[in-house]
Formats: C-alpha cells, sequence, structure tokens
C-alpha cells in the first residue's frame, strides 16, 4: 500500500510539472526554481528512528527580524543581494512558529524560556527550571519545585552533555541546560541574598560535572568560579565571596581546563574520563566581529561534538549564540549580525559532522528583540545602511536613498527602542534658587512626601531626527534610529521559528508553545 501511495504521487509530480512546463513563464528561473522545490519537498519522509544523539541550537534573541537580518548580511558578505540568500537550517525541511510567552510575561525573558526547552514546562520570568506556583526569588518554596532537565534524563540514559554559550556559561539559556534557581541572577554566591539556602549557578554545574551529568562546557564566566581576591588568566578578579577556587576544584580532579585559543586548540578530544571546560573570559565572551584569543562558536561546537561523539550512547548538546541578543539590547545590529553569522556557522559545522539518521538538531531562538524593518527598499539595499529606492529599470537599487517625510533617509533596519532613540534628552529650566523644575513642577506634592524626589527626564527632537549617511550607518559602532528612550533595548513578545532535521523532527508543525519542543527531543530519544 504504501509502495503504491509513493508511486502515485511521483506519477502525479511528474504530471504536474509536463502540465506546469506549458505556461509562459515556465522558461524563467522563479518558475524552474519553484519547480525544483516541489520535487525536493515531495521526496521529503519522516525520519521515525531513535535519536541517538540532540543537538539544540539557540541564538539568544534570533526571532524571525533578527534572522532576516542575519540573511541579508550573510548574503552580502557574500557579493549577492542578500535575499535570496539560504542559511543553513532554512534548509531544514521541518518548521514552525513557537510561542514566547511565559507563564507571567506576556514578552519573555531567556531564563523561563531556556527552561521550556529544557524541562517541557513554561514557567515565570526570572527563574529558570523552577515551577511556576513559586514566586520569582522565593528560595524556600523553590527549594522543593525544581524540575528534571534533558540533560539529566539523557544522563541516566548514559548518554554525555555537553553545554556550549558565547555568554557566561552561568547566564540564563546555558545554565537551564544544567541548573534550577528562583532568580537567574544568582550567578555567584555573590549574588545569592543572605539566608536564601539556594546554591548558586556555578556552584550547581560544578555539581552536575562531579556528577557526571555535564561532560563539555564553554563559554564565558570565569568570574563566577574565583574567589574575589584570586585573579584570572587575564588579570580581573573573580566574584566569589565563599573563598572557593573552583577552577583549582577542576583541575585537581583531572578535568581539562582551558582560557584561550591556544590552550583550547590543545585539548585532547579523544579523552572520555575527565569533563572538559574551557572559560575564555571573566565575564561574556566577545563579540565575533571583535574576537581575538578565543575560540569561535564553530569551532567550539567542533570540538563538542568531537568530544562527545567518544560515547557510543549518543549525546545532548545545548549551543547558544548568546551575544545576538546583547547587541540587540544595544541596538547595535551589525554586531547582532555578525555573531548571527557565526551562529549559522556553527550550524553548519554540526550539519558536517552529523549524520541526519540518528542527530536531531533543532535550531531556534528564545525571543525576539524590538527590531523593526522600513521599506520600500530597493533588492540589494545593505541590511545594515541606508534604504535605498528600487530600480524600476532593472533588479538592483538605484545607489540613490528613500526620504523620510522630513527630507532625510532613513536605515532599512530600526528598533522600536533603545538607545539610538532619536529623542534626545533635554536640559530642565532652573529655579530662581538654582534647583531644576521637574516636568511637572505644577502639580502639588504628596502630603506625605518628606524628600525632593528627582525631576523627571524630559526627551525630545528640537531640531528633527539625526540626518545619518550610508557611511555612518554602516560603520560597526553605529546604534540604529529607535523610538522610544531606552537605556537597553527590550525583548519582543512575537513568534520566533524553529527548524528541525533528524528523529522525528517532523514532529514540528504549525505553531506551537515554547515547551513543546522539550517533548521532541524527549520523543526522540526514546522513541522505538
Amino acid at each position: 500500500m504504501k509502495t503504491l501511495l509513493l508511486t502515485t504521487v511521483a506519477t502525479f509530480g511528474l504530471a504536474g510539472l509536463a502540465a506546469a512546463e506549458t505556461l509562459p513563464q515556465a522558461d524563467t528561473d522563479w518558475f524552474k526554481n519553484a519547480q525544483a522545490t516541489i520535487q525536493e519537498r515531495l521526496a521529503v519522509q519522516p525520519i521515525t528512528g531513535t535519536a541517538k544523539n540532540v543537538i539544540l541550537f539557540t541564538a539568544d534573541g534570533n526571532g524571525v527580524g533578527t534572522n532576516y537580518a542575519i540573511r541579508l548580511y550573510s548574503g552580502q558578505l557574500e557579493g549577492g543581494l542578500g535575499d535570496d540568500y539560504v542559511q543553513p537550517h532554512e534548509r531544514f525541511p521541518n518548521v514552525a512558529l513557537v510561542k514566547t510567552y511565559t507563564s507571567n510575561g506576556q514578552t519573555a525573558d531567556s531564563a523561563p524560556t531556556a527552561g521550556a526547552m529544557n524541562s517541557g514546562v513554561k514557567g515565570k520570568n526570572g527563574m529558570i527550571n523552577i515551577m511556576d506556583h513559586v514566586s520569582v526569588g522565593d528560595c524556600a518554596a523553590g527549594a522543593d519545585a525544581g524540575t528534571k532537565t534533558f540533560a539529566e534524563i539523557v544522563s541516566e540514559m548514559g548518554k554525555s552533555v555537553g553545554v556550549i554559550s558565547t555568554a557566561r556559561i552561568t547566564h540564563a539559556t546555558p545554565a537551564a541546560v544544567y541548573a534550577r534557581t528562583v532568580h537567574r541572577d544568582y550567578e555567584s554566591d555573590a549574588q545569592v541574598p543572605e539566608g536564601c539556602d539556594q546554591k548558586d549557578i556555578a556552584a550547581q554545574m560544578m555539581d552536575q560535572l562531579n556528577a557526571g551529568v555535564l561532560d563539555v562546557v564553554l563559554g564565558g564566566g570565569r568570574r563566577a568560579f574565583l574567589p574575589e581576591n584570586v585573579a584570572d588568566t587575564e588579570g580581573r578578579n573573580g566574584q566569589r565571596q565563599d573563598g572557593r577556587n573552583m577552577i583549582e576544584e577542576l583541575q585537581a580532579a583531572g578535568a581539562q581546563v582551558v582560557f584561550a585559543d591556544t590552550d583550547f586548540a590543545e585539548l585532547d578530544l579523544n579523552a572520555t574520563n575527565a569533563p572538559i571546560v574551557g572559560l575564555f573570559e571573566s565575564s561574556h565572551m566577545m563579540y565575533d566581529l571583535d574576537r581575538t584569543g578565543e575560540p569561535s562558536l564553530a569551532e567550539m561546537t567542533e570540538a563538542a561534538i568531537t568530544s562527545l561523539s567518544n560515547n557510543e550512547n549518543g549525546f545532548y548538546l545545548n549551543v547558544e549564540g548568546g551575544r545576538v541578543d546583547h547587541a540587540n539590547h544595544d541596538g547595535n545590529l551589525h554586531r547582532t549580525v555578525g555573531d548571527g553569522k557565526a551562529f549559522a556557522d556553527a550550524i553548519a559545522k554540526a550539519i558536517e559532522m552529523t549524520d541526519p539518521a540518528e542527530t536531531l538538531i533543532i535550531v531556534t531562538a528564545d525571543h525576539e528583540h524590538a527590531i523593526a524593518f522600513n521599506g520600500y527598499c530597493g533588492r540589494g539595499s545593505n541590511i545594515l545602511g541606508l534604504c535605498m529606492q528600487e530600480n524600476d529599470s532593472g533588479v538592483e537599487h538605484t545607489g540613490q536613498p528613500n526620504l523620510a517625510a522630513d527630507g532625510k533617509p532613513y536605515t532599512v533596519a530600526g528598533f522600536l527602542n533603545g538607545a539610538g532613540s532619536v529623542l534626545v534628552e533635554q536640559a530642565l529650566p532652573e529655579s530662581p534658587e538654582g534647583e531644576q523644575i521637574a516636568s511637572d513642577a505644577t502639580a502639588p506634592a504628596p502630603a506625605e512626601s518628606t524628600e525632593a524626589e528627582a525631576p523627571t527626564p524630559v526627551f525630545a527632537a528640537p531640531e528633527g531626527r539625526p540626518t545619518v549617511t550610508e557611511e555612518q550607518a554602516t560603520d560597526i559602532d553605529y546604534l540604529q534610529q529607535a523610538l522610544i528612550p531606552m537605556s537597553s533595548e527590550t525583548h519582543a513578545g512575537t513568534d520566533v521559528a524553529v527548524f528541525a532535521n533528524g528523529p522525528w523532527a517532523h514532529l514540528f508543525g504549525g505553531v506551537i508553545e515554547q515547551n513543546v519542543i522539550f517533548h521532541v527531543m524527549h520523543h526522540a530519544v526514546t522513541a522505538e
């Protein structure tokens, strides 16, 4: 019956192709490429074997809009127009939209979103792998409300586990692989409030390494593992107040601990008797476009897969492009897409090194940012630069920028809020006594007020929106123009995408809740 059905589908596909070839537009590249896509889709068959390995790629803050910007940047780097470029994960046959809201937030924070993917349930903003009946920061209630993580589940199955991030390895997204906490900021004991019995995230990572749950850990964040009076290899002091030197503890236990690209290159990736720990910065790793002395995300991914593949039972690897998020927060699109391209390179490396028959690869994001795109830009407009006019007589833009109603050009991309706001803080008028007058100074002060409140800042653009040139906009340090003034741009509540290939990847489809990702991974490794 199955053979007959496949034969019928194939015959129908060929008949449809023959009919299509008689259309007047059939000789165009657009038409031929679309027909090729249909044939590729007809050939896709679900993979239903048990997944030996699972690799979850998460670019922090890489929603549909940010992914679009990275696509154009990557294509334009190669000399193309950008919009027709295909990133490695965009070739995966299984795609869905993911709803990122949390149990108490319309707009997500990375802690519960990463927790949703690693534990299978949604939680509150600010908490990691803690069930949502607990209040944020409630150490007592959180002690008995932790989830069991996917890493712990597969470790009990005999698999190895790795976690990689370009952020601090104790930051929210990587921490969700191995930790449970009522507050994501408790990265070292210096951040845990007095009276809270919960272990800090770095201490929990040490426990998981000692328990054999974690086998490869690569990222930034040395400061959470060193005492405050001890300097690291770059002269920066640690944060710990309990006196523990966790790096010495790891070395004493036989772990391979590295701090730069030089000793990273000398790792013995065939050793199976002790974990590998790379801590390449005191805080976050450098942006990819600024990186020196540190391995790239692709290099860390290659090393992790090589090491974890020594386990014949398979592995789970979580890879985070953490600094895509940070550059978005800064309103700095250039570094956002630079780290996004590095993230795509890591995915390409994983695809190259694995077999889709036995490895489920999932590519997604925890949330989106308040990024926005202007029109109507001609093709080839630099994603970092000005929105150029469409060419009515050709394909590529005319080289002349579109002008807004204020007579000034504008960039292809911007943000709804952030440090690049076109509204500038204004000087407040002074009273006769020389004190600044608040913008609402006519309102009577509350009767119970005993102290003078700080005046409310006033933001405006009395000289209009700043003029921007192509040269300015494409500078690596340029901050995209934004509307609402904020020191740090915010996340957004819009959907993100999930791309998947490998065993049971076809379970992704439609619009899903974010915690479903865990359940697909769990089904893939337990299906028989």
